[in-house]
């Protein structure tokens, strides 16, 4: 099905084979199509890496309230690159913190001051826009969110928190290592009942667990891209944020030459593809022949199976999900029961939906409407959505009849709306679980909450499969067993419809309007600079293999706070560790009162602590300079959305760094290092063994950051026992990571 090949891989005579000579490998990476667009935006003049300007960035409603207050604190004058803002996450999220539509009069009152694009809600989700507005060939494209993927499309699209985009904005840069490329080789053609959820969740299964394309970049060639559809393409392409890689591209060919016409942009259409002599890190080996419809269980895209494979033995399967499901929900008292779906063998789903920038596309909901043409989906306890990607996609859907024969089986149509991939729309029933063509099911992205007892969970599956099923009276079905036309249908782009409602203001900012400020929409706190010393009281330690985003700062409940930043904070690993935010704010009210000086019961504690350690003998003067704060410790947190608030709201509540093994982003370790937090790792014996309450001292730890030490002593401080010196690394931190960490968050960084 797909094959790895973990060795250095150079393109001879049109074909991937095994480089003889590893020493030719970073001279035949510059013939990558990846390295010809690094080249062209870097601004670097020595060194390896890349420091780039991007042709244009995008933000959606969840992140660019944050992003736009963090500039204006920065000192933002005017955008000085495309920045586009979409509407398509909280649009329907109706109570709990800031009313919508006070978002929405603040980006659009942002757009006119500094020059920005507004696309209003239910428009468009994000990342169909950018491929339909903002894509070319060549291009690069920032945005806040992880699925900032226009690869298809011979674009560099990557998905950061806030902070980086808010560098772009001061026309500062954007910093990396120069990325190792694996070539992702395509060949053969899909069979009929297979569609791009397929292909992706296939390969996220195959790469993920590994960590083999971690950061890296993925380039798709290979004769197999000729047989795939734009849409396909597109669908795929978008889904490379789930194995952990830096960025995607493809070679571009007619099909996406057609692209740029139909979408009545032929200038930004140019043919690339990989020379002689190009070098991969290594290769990702897809026969798409052999890939049969898939179904990624609860709780990751990784968690996949072919569908025929689960249905030849659900029984265990659902066993073995429900165990490993059971590690990740960390309460005792909830259970996900997936085996009470099986009837006579046969798995009953009880909802579904085909939503946002990877479900969502013209060609998914016209092979679901052929699969659903002449039937009727179960009303019994089963409902089934759709949501078009954009209003061009539904316009054409509507001129082509498609949407009748959607509604006319019984599905609901909805607007554009990226809720179902986040938790915001369609959440299911307490113990439901719905099939999905959506980006994620991690815990919560289904709207679940443990702390009420509300338990529910969702499986991604492909749009043909999903409409197989539904029309198969919710009982799980493959499309390769379905009757129905699955050729590409031709598609026609209606440029008027944005031409009537999106705002571009670009180059021509005015300075005197008023930004719209809602009630509920605040500045950030104020951040402190790094002191001399360091206290770090753990107040959570997570074991789990991998921690993502969603666990530190849920989805869903949380988007409607997503413009106050202390009422966000109060969200903080709720449903991972509910008692995090508690333990945090005593760890922030020993801080305050240090600065105001320490009641005697905590100098005296501390000071025996550290005497102990026989760091000084004068522990009253070196505690004046000794900041307390919180941290977090963990495996490898961080997969997943590139939204900022998984690391400011635990700077909010006084985080002073994270200890892991290692990062599984490095969108995440950015975002802790832009708002001040200190990315520590460590040796895995250390993460097995902390505790909550343990405190790690660090003296000269502000030395430590400017000097871009690569490791710093501590010692480990647990009541009742000897204190123990240990080892904490700093890794690959460069000079102005490490300055921003000393000035205490971004904003203080550039208002010096």
């Amino acid at each position: 099905m797909i094959r790895i090949i973990d060795k250095p891989q150079m393109i001879c005579q049109g074909i991937l084979t095994d480089l003889q000579d590893s020493s030719a490998l970073s001279v035949g990476r510059e013939k990558t199509i990846s390295y010809g667009i690094l080249r062209n935006h870097n601004f670097k003049e020595a060194g390896t890496g890349f420091k780039l300007k991007f042709d244009s960035l995008i933000s959606h409603d969840i992140t660019y309230v944050g992003v736009i207050q963090t500039a204006r604190a920065s000192g933002l004058k005017e955008f000085p690159v495309p920045y586009v803002l979409t509407n398509c996450h909280n649009s329907l999220c109706a109570v709990g913190g800031t009313i919508n539509r006070d978002d929405h009069m603040f980006g659009m009152s942002a757009c006119e001051k500094y020059g920005g694009i507004f696309v209003p809600a239910n428009q468009s989700v994000i990342h169909s826009y950018a491929r339909e507005v903002l894509s070319g060939c060549g291009r690069m494209v920032l945005g806040s969110d992880s699925h900032t993927r226009y690869g298809a499309l011979g674009t560099l699209g990557v998905g950061e928190g806030g902070g980086e985009l808010v560098k772009q904005l001061l026309s500062r840069p954007y910093e990396i290592a120069a990325p190792a490329v694996i070539a992702v080789w395509i060949e053969g053609a899909p069979r009929h009942g297979v569609g791009p959820q397929d292909i992706a969740l296939a390969l996220v299964s195959a790469v993920f667990t590994s960590g083999f394309v971690k950061n890296k970049i993925l380039e798709f060639i290979g004769p197999g891209i000729g047989s795939l559809s734009m849409d396909f393409r597109n669908g795929i392409d978008v889904m490379t944020t789930e194995t952990t890689c830096l960025t995607s591209v493809w070679r571009t060919d007619g099909k996406v030459k057609e692209f740029f016409e139909i979408h009545q942009r032929p200038e930004c259409y140019k043919k690339m593809d990989t020379q002689e002599g190009a070098c991969y890190d290594g290769a990702v080996v897809i026969d798409l022949s052999s890939i049969e419809p898939m179904i990624a269980f609860p709780f990751h895209p990784s968690n996949a199976y072919t569908i025929r494979e689960f249905l030849s033995n659900p029984e265990d399967i659902l066993a073995e999900v429900e165990l490993k499901a059971q590690k990740q929900i960390a309460n005792p008292a909830l259970h996900l029961n997936l085996r009470s779906k099986l009837r006579n063998g046969r798995f009953r789903v009880d909802q579904a939906d085909i939503a946002g920038c990877s479900g969502g596309s013209f060609e998914n909901l016209v092979h679901a409407a052929r699969i659903l043409d002449g039937k009727a989906i179960p009303n019994e306890f089963f409902t089934m959505s759709a949501y078009p990607a954009s209003n061009p996609v539904l316009m054409e859907l509507l001129k082509t009849g498609y949407i009748q024969k959607l509604i006319s089986a019984g599905v609901i149509m909805k607007p554009s709306f990226c809720g179902p991939c986040f938790g915001a729309g369609d959440v299911p029933s307490n113990g439901s679980i719905a099939i999905r063509h959506t980006t994620r099911n991690f815990p919560n992205r289904e709207g679940s909450k443990p702390a009420e007892m509300q338990m529910a969970s969702v499986a991604l599956m492909d749009a043909r499969s999903i409409a197989a099923t539904a029309a198969n009276g919710g009982y799980l079905m493959a499309a390769t067993d379905a009757e129905y036309d699955d050729s590409a249908p031709e598609y026609r782009f209606d440029a008027g419809i944005y031409c009537k409602t999106v705002y571009n203001g670009f180059g021509n900012p005015k300075p005197e309007t008023e930004i719209r400020m809602g009630p509920n929409i605040t500045d950030w706190p104020k951040m402190v600079a790094l002191q001399d010393n360091a206290v770090l009281t753990v107040c959570s330690v997570i074991q789990d293999p991998v921690t993502t985003t969603d666990e530190l700062i849920p989805s869903g409940d949380t988007s409607s706070y997503r413009s106050n930043p202390i009422r966000m904070s109060e969200f903080t690993l709720m449903r991972r560790d509910p008692a995090y935010v508690g333990r945090a704010k005593i760890t922030q009210q020993a801080e305050t009162a240090r600065e105001k000086g320490l009641p005697e019961e905590i100098k005296e504690k501390m000071a025996a602590q550290i005497t102990a350690a026989g760091l000084t003998d004068e522990p009253e003067k070196l505690w004046k300079n000794t900041e307390i704060g919180s941290v977090v410790c963990s495996v490898r947190p961080g997969d997943g959305s590139a939204r900022e608030q998984a690391a400011s709201c635990q700077r909010v509540l006084g985080g002073l760094a994270n200890i892991c093994i290692e990062y599984a982003t490095k969108r995440y370790r950015s975002n802790l290092i832009n708002w001040g937090m200190i990315p520590f790792t460590c040796d895995p014996e250390l993460i097995e063994r902390i505790e909550n309450g343990d405190n790690i001292f660090i003296t000269h730890v502000r030395e430590a950051v400017l000097s871009c030490k690569s490791s710093v002593d501590a010692w480990l401080l647990r009541e009742g026992q000897k204190p123990e010196k240990i080892q904490l690394f700093l890794k690959n931190l460069t000079k102005e990571e490490a300055d921003i960490i000393a000035a205490g968050c971004l904003i203080n960084y550039y208002s010096v």
